[in-house]
């Protein structure tokens, strides 16, 4: 896997208006490449909405908002393109029926056809398969996961995962196509106190690598920079996805209805 170069992430009254009011309002970031950026708030305080806006996948109504250079929401297909989900409920969650290795070669094959060369499919069966396994063991090394560890290696389904272990095979996941912009969700849910301080230095590190992390969370680590949306105008606990619609939704009616972004689009949010 080729080293990552991560996106500066810039926004200045950055806004999403739904059907059921502001998801968030007001916002704004300054955070160059390889940044560990913390988006913190309660559930339901428009944390996913803001974090799928910034990834290209839901369009902003209001403000400005710059990606790796790419302006949101004109070029929202370009951002998805560098920007990679880790578990985003609803959008790009881990199968629990598949295995480990199921979950792997399905984005291994998913990244070669949608974002491979041609000459990189004309290369020899063998040569492809090294190639994947390559970009695999690489992201996995960044994740911290080593199947090796789990109850029934590579053969271990996602289900019998504890959720520090589904969080790193997702990052993993995302890592595989290099990415510059990586995008996880509920960063800290459901974990104890040193499972979070092990979440958090697994983010870190990816950081450090050179991609930059957009995370969300409700309770940011001081070393991140924080966006918070409870503090945002117009945003609040609801419980709900404030704006009323599905983020896959959003995403295909946004600003590219292409076949290109179509493309885009499922191999960021299909399985895992």
């Amino acid at each position: 896997m080729d080293s990552p170069h991560g996106a500066s992430v810039t926004a200045e009254n950055l806004g999403l208006k739904g059907p059921r009011g502001w998801a968030f309002r007001g916002l704004g970031v300054d955070a160059g490449p390889g940044s560990l950026v913390a988006i913190e708030g309660p559930s339901g305080s428009g944390r996913t909405c803001l974090l799928l806006a910034l990834t290209g996948r839901m369009r902003p109504t209001e403000g400005q908002a710059k990606v790796g250079g790419l302006r949101l929401p004109r070029k929202m297909a370009a951002v998805r393109r560098i920007a990679a989900l880790g578990p985003v409920p609803g959008v790009s969650e881990l199968d629990p029926a598949f295995t480990v290795a199921e979950h792997l070669r399905e984005r291994a094959l998913l990244q070669r056809r949608f974002d491979g060369s041609l000459r990189a499919l004309l290369r020899p069966r063998a040569e492809r398969i090294a190639t994947a396994r390559g970009r695999i063991d690489a992201a996995l090394d960044a994740a911290g996961l080593d199947p090796a560890t789990l109850p029934k290696g590579e053969r271990t389904s996602v289900r019998d995962l504890e959720r520090l272990e589904a969080l790193r095979l997702s990052v993993a996941l995302a890592l595989i196509g290099g990415p510059r912009l990586l995008a996880v969700d509920d960063t800290d849910l459901k974990l104890s106190d040193a499972e979070r301080a092990e979440a958090w230095e697994l983010l870190r590190s990816v950081a450090a690598g050179g991609t930059t992390v957009l995370a969300v969370c409700s309770q940011a680590p001081e070393d991140a920079i924080t966006l918070r949306t409870d503090t945002a105008a117009g945003s609040g606990p609801t419980g709900e996805d404030p704006t009323g619609e599905d983020p896959t939704e959003a995403d295909t009616t946004g600003a590219d209805t292409t076949e290109e972004g179509t493309a885009d689009a499922f191999a960021e949010t299909g399985r895992a």
